[in-house]
């Protein structure tokens, strides 16, 4: 079920731009894997996927088999399709079947893709994530030889795709000397698999951050989410990289736009409560704007009295408790706004703008976070 109270933008161009950015700073023959778990980070799988494949990106990173049949039904042959995470053991016979990689961390699930693999008589395409210090999925190195004698043993039935670890927190100078150790582990891991003759036809560790901050883990493939939808890793990453620039600007282009519009007009007298509770008091008269967008929708409670949306060149600011399904704002300074006037949420208005991080910072969640709660029943489509 779609609602019609709000619509979601992709900017094709913006997003053409950033995979011109990251490319530009990427080694020459490292792949970019479009990291597209989470609903895309909110921008809606099925809409960014098509634009991401009509801009040349064909290796996408998903969570789970969900995430990836989605994919698989857009585009059943044309492109690579790899999960990072839960694959569950019923699952397995489908993303073999059809040619899905999969992250391979624990014994069992190897074991279970090699019984299947036999069933079918279709080689599984693992990747095998190696513990390197984040201390959450893979192989530890007492687990590495039986591992490797199984791979060995099973090469007819397993293609070893590629090898992997995660970076514990990449975007802070405060993980320097973690991160820098997990390199220097995952490189030993590596050169360990090649002495027992069993090299990965891909090594891949770097997600957006590790990318930019540390170059050498960029190494075969790098799994890009964050930084291809406009927006960086935290502002350490951005300050790392605009330091080094003679042109002291931003290169990344948000790819997301929320719209909404104005649902309702009143007037509330000084001194009255606006919304439920007593959170917001008017300290003269005011005229209010009722906008059809709420927590339910992935508008964040905690913006209750802090947001701002943009209507007709203004900044106008969220006044009362964000509800469910609706909240309130102050449109006392615009004489000439009316029903259904547009209301942008994330985006620009001429030379206003209301950026994913301004939501951020007002309501203490993560780029990530804030994203990934926008409602999927909201429609999206691609501004080409």
């Amino acid at each position: 079920m779609m609602h019609d109270n709000s619509i979601i933008e992709l900017n094709q161009e913006a997003y053409q731009s950033n995979l011109a950015f990251l490319k530009k700073n990427f080694y020459k023959k490292t792949i970019l894997s479009s990291v597209v778990k989470g609903n895309a980070y909110g921008h809606g799988i099925e809409e960014f996927v098509t634009m991401a494949y009509n801009c040349g990106v064909t290796h996408f990173s998903v969570f789970d088999v969900a995430e990836a049949q989605v994919i698989q039904q857009l585009f059943p042959t044309q492109v690579t399709i790899m999960i990072m995470g839960f694959v569950s053991n019923e699952a397995l016979d489908w993303a073999i079947s059809n040619k899905i990689e999969f992250y391979v961390f624990e014994k069992k699930r190897l074991e279970m893709a090699i019984k299947i693999s036999k069933k079918l008589n279709k080689k599984a395409i693992i990747h095998i994530e190696v513990e390197t210090g984040m201390n959450r999925t893979g192989f530890e190195q007492k687990e590495l030889n039986s591992l490797i004698n199984l791979l060995k043993k099973e090469a007819n039935h397993i293609e070893f795709k590629g090898l992997c670890t995660h970076y514990a927190g990449a975007e802070s100078m405060a993980n320097y000397f973690r991160v820098k150790s997990q390199i220097e582990r995952f490189e030993k891991i590596y050169a360990y698999f090649c002495i027992k003759d069993l090299k990965p036809k891909l090594k891949h560790t770097a997600c957006s951050a590790a990318s930019m901050m540390f170059p050498e883990t960029q190494m075969d493939m790098v799994r890009i989410g964050i930084m291809q939808y406009g927006l960086w890793p935290s502002p350490e990453v951005f300050a790392s990289f605009i330091t080094t620039q003679k042109k002291k600007t931003d290169p990344l282009k948000r790819v997301i736009s929320w719209k909404s519009q104005v649902m309702s007009l009143k007037k509330v007298n000084a001194f009255e409560f606006i919304g439920y509770g007593t959170s917001y008091m008017a300290k003269e008269n005011m005229k209010i704007a009722v906008i059809p967008i709420g927590y339910s929708h992935g508008y964040c409670r905690m913006l209750s009295n802090r947001g701002r949306v943009l209507i007709n060149q203004h900044r106008c600011m969220v006044v009362g408790t964000v509800n469910m399904n609706m909240m309130v704002v102050d449109v006392s300074d615009i004489p000439t706004v009316r029903l259904s006037d547009e209301v942008i949420l994330i985006g620009r208005q001429e030379n206003l703008e209301v950026s994913v991080a301004s939501f951020s910072e007002n309501s203490n969640l993560l780029n990530y976070e804030l994203l990934s709660r926008i409602s999927k029943s909201i429609p999206r489509k691609i501004k080409i």
